[in-house]
């Protein structure tokens, strides 16, 4: 819930934002109008100064990162025709297509040994020879293999599907796949709830509903979970705020959200950067910066708004550091998905790397577990030099 919020009005060049401003040194709930007026407004840096203010008042100068890394089993993917933002997902015999065997998952896992890393963040397409019995297997062979790390996995896109072809509920999957290793669920597959805006670009896919379901079950059976929202293509201001009225409605209701995380589409190498004319970046920094800001603002009832660096630019993280950013993503190690649709940022970050990074905005690094407990904050003279990640966290696009 809100909390109160020393402000300087001042600070606020769109005399539009006082009444906001307001309402966030008392403690008072923003409205739907209120967010959208956010998006509006051309006073970037008021909004960026109410949403540090509301940062700092949670988490001073503290930025937590968590050492994970990302494997990404298989673009093999029944949506591959209709979710036209992607361009990662291949059909069984296209070119390209891979599914990753548990040998091949282990070997990838490997990479862990003598790092940080703390969590596998997995992920993948919705393939038809991906089961529930593929996924437990590989939780459990990663368990035992890597005792230590947590497993992130499986959107609700990739858990309600799960479901469908092996005939059980969804509740049913969320208790098999905990009793294999599952620890909590990543937030992708949101992209944005509005039906009309998920006809044009992610048709048949999950409905917003739907996802919010799957959350729901899962934070009933104390499965933690994150959630996301995919800006910059077709929507509106207002597609934008039904969104995240949503997620703070269900985090109002169950408290099981750990983090939010704006994510920037990419236009390159998709069906829809090509229908809408857009190469390179389709966002631009100030939409950037906006959704993080606006996110910590009206997610009032979320403690962590996280910047997707690998989305971004490590650059504009940095500076979202100081719009109402209190996580940053971390180490992650050869990242495949944003990637295909034309990411030129590294694959991965070594810890020194991470640490100059956030210093440079004059905030105090610390590492984190999944569940967003600090593990250890670093002294100014520590370079992280000796513990970071292996050579080749910094590989080329080719994996």
């Amino acid at each position: 819930m809100p909390h109160t919020v020393p402000f300087d009005l001042n600070k606020l060049r769109d005399p539009a934002l006082r009444p906001i401003g307001e309402k966030l040194i008392v403690g008072e709930r923003l409205t739907v109008a209120d967010g959208a007026l956010l998006f509006a407004t051309p006073d970037i840096l008021g909004v960026g100064a109410m949403a540090d203010a509301a940062n700092r008042a949670r988490h001073g100068d503290r930025v937590t990162f968590a050492a994970n890394q990302h494997i990404n089993p298989t673009n093999i993917c029944v949506l591959r025709k209709t979710c036209v933002f992607c361009g990662y997902a291949r059909l069984p015999k296209e070119e390209g297509a891979y599914r990753y065997s548990l040998e091949q998952v282990l070997a990838e896992s490997d990479r862990a040994d003598g790092t940080l890393t703390r969590e596998f963040h997995i992920v993948g397409g919705l393939d038809m020879q991906t089961g529930l019995e593929y996924y437990q297997t590989m939780f459990r062979a990663l368990k035992a293999r890597h005792p230590q790390v947590h497993i992130k996995a499986l959107t609700a896109v990739e858990i309600a599907h799960i479901a469908r072809i092996e005939k059980k509920s969804r509740e049913e999957v969320l208790l098999a796949l905990r009793e294999a290793g599952l620890d909590t669920l990543p937030g992708g597959g949101a992209e944005t709830f509005s039906a009309a805006v998920r006809e044009q670009i992610a048709d048949k896919k999950l409905g917003g509903m739907d996802y919010i379901d799957v959350h729901r079950t899962a934070h009933q059976l104390g499965i933690r979970s994150n959630c996301t929202m995919l800006y910059g293509h077709v929507e509106t201001i207002d597609d934008r705020m039904q969104h995240l009225n949503m997620l703070r409605e269900l985090q109002d209701e169950t408290g099981g959200f750990l983090a939010y995380i704006p994510l920037a589409y990419h236009p390159d190498d998709n069906e829809l950067g090509k229908t809408l004319g857009r190469t390179g970046t389709s966002t631009t920094g100030f939409d950037d910066l906006r959704n993080l800001a606006v996110g910590r603002l009206f997610l009032d009832n979320f403690e962590h708004i996280k910047t997707h660096w690998i989305m971004v630019t490590t650059a504009l993280s940095q500076i979202a550091l100081h719009f109402g950013v209190n996580d940053i993503e971390g180490t992650v190690v050869r990242e495949k998905i944003y990637h295909a649709v034309g990411a030129s940022t590294p694959q991965g970050l070594t810890l020194p790397q991470l640490l100059t990074l956030i210093r440079g905005a004059g905030k105090q690094p610390a590492e984190r577990d999944s569940f967003y407990r600090v593990i250890r904050e670093f002294a100014d003279d520590d370079t992280g030099e000796g513990i970071s990640a292996p050579a080749d966290a910094l590989v080329s696009a080719e994996a």
